[in-house]
């Protein structure tokens, strides 16, 4: 896989997990509080995901 669409795939990653946080804090928790809960420990581990995807195939530490 080339690098623009490792850098593409990173940026969409963290673009989705901005947004399920505004989402769960302004819109779901007027609904259900646990939804908006379960949608934040989903965003919580997107940016270690989108890291690692990000800095695969590099030589390093």
């Amino acid at each position: 896989m080339s690098r623009p669409s490792v850098r593409a795939t990173y940026f969409w990653l963290m673009g989705t997990c901005i947004v399920l946080i505004v989402l769960a804090w302004n819109v779901v928790r007027l609904w259900s509080v646990p939804a908006a809960v379960a949608m934040s420990a989903v965003a919580a581990i997107i940016p270690p995901v989108a890291a690692m995807w990000a800095g695969r195939g590099r030589g390093g530490g």
